[in-house]
């Protein structure tokens, strides 16, 4: 294998806690009033809960006050939590495990690189905390995706220059913050949102030992 790292993101990667982003959103979008779409959905993937909320009021043409803003985004992110700490080994989407166990016995390293804050918890919920070398989440970034801060922090813990690592990603802005970071980008996903990558599957279960050991 000439790529030496792997670096993946968690939401809609590694687990669908997008599902729960989701339904947290659109509960609280209907709660004030707004309707809220999975195609709105799609939109706030790998974006801040400010930006998101900020997206979702402009969405229902809504004003707050910054009192009730902090209030929606704590609720907000209790909701998503109750989800998550019910979260077990089956939520990890399929053949992550295999992908990672493969990587693993080829001796490459392997890095998180997600904006959730809440990374490190649901990778113990989900017992695959021990598979990974490093871990960047939202607690050690200031810069949302695009922005590559989040990858280049992990290369730089594993020690890899940026255009050795390979980045697994399910969203428009970590397909760009990869592409941008000069990584290797393969988009987990539907290719019409995931055009950007230089390759793309549906899922984990399309993606061949001969594909990782030719990266």
């Amino acid at each position: 294998m000439k790529h030496k790292a792997f670096i993946f993101d968690l939401d809609g990667v590694i687990v669908d806690t997008a599902k729960f982003h989701y339904l947290a959103w659109k509960s609280l979008a209907n709660s004030i009033g707004i309707d809220f779409t999975e195609a709105q959905n799609e939109q706030l993937k790998g974006v801040s809960r400010v930006k998101s909320l900020e997206k979702i009021l402009t969405w229902g043409n809504k004003t707050l006050t910054d009192d009730e803003f902090m209030e929606l985004m704590s609720r907000k992110n209790e909701d998503y939590l109750e989800y998550v700490n019910r979260m077990t080994k089956d939520d990890i989407l399929p053949d992550v495990d295999r992908v990672l166990d493969f990587l693993i016995e080829n001796n490459c390293k392997i890095a998180l690189g997600s904006a959730s804050k809440n990374a490190r918890m649901i990778l113990r919920k989900v017992e695959l905390i021990n598979k990974f070398e490093t871990i960047v989440d939202g607690t050690n970034v200031t810069k949302a995706k695009p922005d590559p801060e989040v990858f280049l922090k992990a290369a730089e813990q594993l020690n890899v220059n940026p255009e050795d690592c390979v980045v697994f990603e399910d969203s428009v802005s970590g397909v760009q913050a990869a592409n941008i970071g000069n990584m290797i980008s393969v988009g987990i996903g539907e290719k019409a949102f995931l055009h950007e990558a230089k390759y793309i599957f549906k899922d984990f279960t399309e993606i061949s030992f001969d594909f990782l050991k030719d990266l």
